[in-house]
């Protein structure tokens, strides 16, 4: 049984394995998802090197891109090798890249063709296959068009549905689709009084943990996106109110452990700035906060990292606790990561 209480959304260029090891020391429970990933890639590409995570990552979940049923069940089998407990379809991506490879929203064109994506990949594999999709194409969509997909999609062998509560418009940005399409959260809601037994993830326009929490009376989870990239401590509570862990990590003591983490990143060869790009808004807010900033973008080092860290020492940090993993060592993993 998943638990989808809590998500990060899958961001292109953001959830890389880097960010997704930041993110998990500050919360063990929320659940994490990889970039799109698409199945050619995984076929044909460096599979180690877009796939691999570390074990702390769990709870974690891949999803896949593409149009070919056989190729992306195929890609799910080897998503369920590499160690995945999930294995996520995007029928969300507006972007003009999707659109020319014919993967992402615009797929929600072929109903067919996605009840038989969803089929091939849920026959593939052991692990949940879930659906990642908006409520419809161009501003026409209907509710009914929506619960009749939804229901063909259950059938076909989808576990969960993480809906973004905007239509995708296809003319425009990938930006503007995160924008301009209304928000219709009450859809949502809707669509988990409809089919109870099915489990929903309301995405869109959620910028803090309270936002997220206030809807989970009405679907079995939520799902932030952006707001966790530019601030991760947005989750700062999330263990304690969501999983009931008792914790609490503060900035600096994450920054510590990531320092220790980029020292091992260094030493197989990762440069720097693809961990530190992740940690420019670790202190947004706080004092200090963009001088963090400026040093790690202008340094891009683990010299720039160490002077940023002195920088917050001598600040110093209101209730700053001792870390009781000084040297970076992951934490362990909770009941609920699995």
């Amino acid at each position: 049984m998943l638990d989808l209480r809590l998500s990060v959304a899958p961001m292109v260029d953001r959830t890389d394995r880097h960010f997704r090891y930041l993110v998990r020391q500050v919360s063990l429970g929320v659940r994490l998802y990889t970039e799109m990933t698409l199945d050619q890639g995984v076929l044909r590409g460096n599979r180690a090197r877009l796939l691999a995570f570390r074990p702390e990552e769990h709870p974690i979940a891949l999803q896949l891109a593409g149009r070919n049923p056989e190729d992306l069940a195929e890609a799910a089998r080897i998503g369920e090798a590499f160690g995945y407990g999930e294995i996520n379809l995007n029928l969300g991506c507006p972007s003009e890249k999707a659109q020319e490879g014919g993967y992402g929203a615009c797929l929600l064109r072929d109903p067919l063709r996605v009840v038989e994506i969803v089929r091939a990949m849920a026959q593939a594999v052991r692990v949940p296959v879930t659906v990642k999709l908006r409520l419809g194409l161009e501003g026409q969509e209907t509710y009914p068009e929506l619960a009749r997909l939804v229901e063909r999609l259950a059938e076909a062998g989808a576990k969960a549905f993480i809906v973004h509560a905007r239509s995708a418009l296809l003319t425009l940005s990938t930006q503007a689709n995160r924008e301009i399409p209304p928000l219709r959260h009450e859809w949502v809601h809707r669509l988990k009084g409809d089919f109870p037994h099915l489990p929903f993830v309301l995405n869109g326009g959620l910028r803090t943990l309270e936002e997220a929490l206030a809807h989970l009376g009405k679907v079995d989870g939520a799902m932030l996106g952006r707001a966790v990239y530019e601030n991760p401590f947005v989750l700062e509570e999330a263990d304690r109110k969501v999983y009931g862990l008792g914790r609490r990590p503060s900035r600096l003591q994450v920054a510590r452990r990531m320092r220790a983490y980029l020292e091992e990143e260094v030493a197989r060869g990762t440069p720097p700035w693809a961990v530190l790009r992740h940690m420019l808004g670790l202190f947004r807010g706080r004092p200090g906060g963009r001088l963090w900033r400026r040093i790690l973008s202008e340094g891009k080092s683990l010299a720039a990292l160490d002077r940023a860290l002195r920088l917050i020492e001598e600040i110093g940090q209101e209730g700053e606790e001792e870390d009781p993993h000084p040297k970076g060592h992951p934490l362990p993993a909770h009941p609920l990561a699995g």
